[in-house]
């Protein structure tokens, strides 16, 4: 059922001075997948409980691990490296979850019988090829369509550990071959471009597994010895950068407002938006910052600000925000000068196509934006930027940050917009709805 919801209103003074947002979706895709892995009873909690995290749940149920769930407390009862059982005509269903998809195929690596991974209507658009080249090279076999979902897997019986370099900066490809590697008989080497590092992180001060880490012209280097058991564990997930950055950028283009987000994830790996925004003039500021078990965490505070700059982002910020360039779009909009983003290809590659997205909402907003070469922008801020119109969003494949993004430019600019899927954000932040009329925004 399509559900819209209509905003009519900019939000005014913040009703809260403090929020909690929910547990980050990466470690908690990884903990339900690992911990099924693990030789015992492994509890987690602040568990991210959104669509995607369930279609992980439910898969590892599939495989015969026992789970309880309730709320954000998760039990697993890991079975080991060797436990999963692989029933005949084996159906997972990953939803709109990439992570899940993905890291999905190195976790079959040992089944004995052919196991289907399918997905909803977006994720079968997009390129599952990322994983199944290098872990062909395991001895993993596949039928796939094109490099698309459906796809069939069926492990050998002894993995072989390969060496690999991993070109694109994706961190489910690097997470994907790293899991196999736990399987294969022998050292697995990996010459990574920089991307996400929580998998390396929970497996080397979490489940204590051999592994070298080391950088080397750029890139990151991996060691890993395979066949090696580990033993249960405990995780209490942080909040979600990616969730708080909505938050950072609506407190950032709002009126007189001030916020505190408790307890975020800070990993290098994923606050480019934090940089890219300072750059542009937020002083968002990290206090109260701690190390749980290799990630560091913090609250944040933001103030609002209008009086930004326009920026010319180097690339290499790019994977470390990769997932909050249509907010930081929304910032550049206002920001006095102009904006250059470059390199920006992969944005197109997630669950809809993000980078012609992110110029279309600029455009029905008036603001002057032009594709560049090599899948770059420029954007032409208007720092007066005050939208009157109305403004209709749909068809975008029901992904979730298209829907929260929309949200924000309602929000902060004004305007009158209807924005279709509306349920679609549950897939990766169930209480983002509930925060927002928390604070005082004005949602039907």
């Amino acid at each position: 059922m399509n559900k819209i919801v209509v905003i009519n209103n900019k939000i005014n003074f913040f009703k809260k001075k403090l929020i909690n947002v929910d547990g980050d979706k990466s470690l908690s895709i990884r903990f339900i997948l690992l911990s099924s892995l693990s030789r015992g009873k492994c509890v987690a909690s602040n568990l991210l409980r959104s669509g995607d995290v369930n279609s992980a749940i439910n898969n590892m149920k599939k495989l015969g691990i026992r789970i309880k769930a309730k709320d954000d407390f998760c039990e697993v009862n890991g079975k080991g490296l060797f436990g999963l059982k692989f029933k005949k005509n084996l159906v997972l269903n990953s939803e709109n979850s990439g992570t899940t998809a993905r890291l999905m195929s190195a976790m079959l690596s040992n089944s004995n019988d052919w196991v289907k991974i399918t997905g909803d209507r977006s994720l079968k658009k997009r390129d599952m090829g990322r994983v199944i080249k290098p872990l062909k090279l395991f001895g993993i076999k596949f039928k796939d369509n094109n490099y698309k979902l459906p796809i069939w897997i069926k492990g050998p019986k002894l993995l072989k550990p390969i060496k690999y370099i991993e070109k694109l900066g994706s961190a489910q490809c690097k997470s994907a071959v790293m899991i196999a590697a736990l399987r294969a008989n022998g050292k697995t080497k990996l010459k990574c471009m920089p991307s996400r590092n929580h998998t390396e992180l929970m497996f080397k001060n979490v489940l204590k597994i051999p592994i070298k880490l080391k950088k080397k012209n750029n890139y990151d280097i991996i060691d890993i010895d395979g066949m090696n058991e580990f033993n249960k564990f405990n995780y209490k997930i942080p909040g979600d950068i990616s969730s708080a950055s909505f938050f950072i950028v609506l407190t950032l283009l709002s009126k007189k407002n001030n916020l505190i987000i408790k307890n975020i994830n800070i990993n290098p790996s994923r606050i480019g938006i934090i940089k890219i925004l300072n750059m542009m003039g937020a002083k968002i500021k990290f206090f109260k910052k701690k190390n749980y078990k290799g990630e560091p965490t913090a609250d944040i505070f933001i103030k609002s600000n209008r009086n930004l700059k326009a920026v010319n982002i180097n690339p290499k910020l790019n994977s470390s925000a990769i997932d909050e360039f249509l907010l930081i779009f929304l910032v550049a909009s206002v920001c006095k000068g102009i904006s250059i983003f470059k390199d920006l290809s992969e944005l197109n590659k997630k669950e809809s196509k993000r980078l012609d997205w992110g110029i279309k909402i600029l455009k029905m907003m008036n603001i002057r934006i032009k594709k560049i070469k090599n899948n770059g922008v420029k954007i032409w801020g208007n720092p007066n930027l005050e939208l009157k119109k109305t403004y209709i969003i749909k068809n975008f494949l029901k992904d979730h940050r298209i829907f929260m993004a929309s949200t924000i430019a309602a929000l902060t600019f004004g305007g009158r917009w209807k924005i279709h899927d509306a349920n679609c954000f549950k897939t990766s932040f169930p209480k983002y709805l509930k925060i927002l009329n928390s604070l005082g925004a004005k949602i039907k």
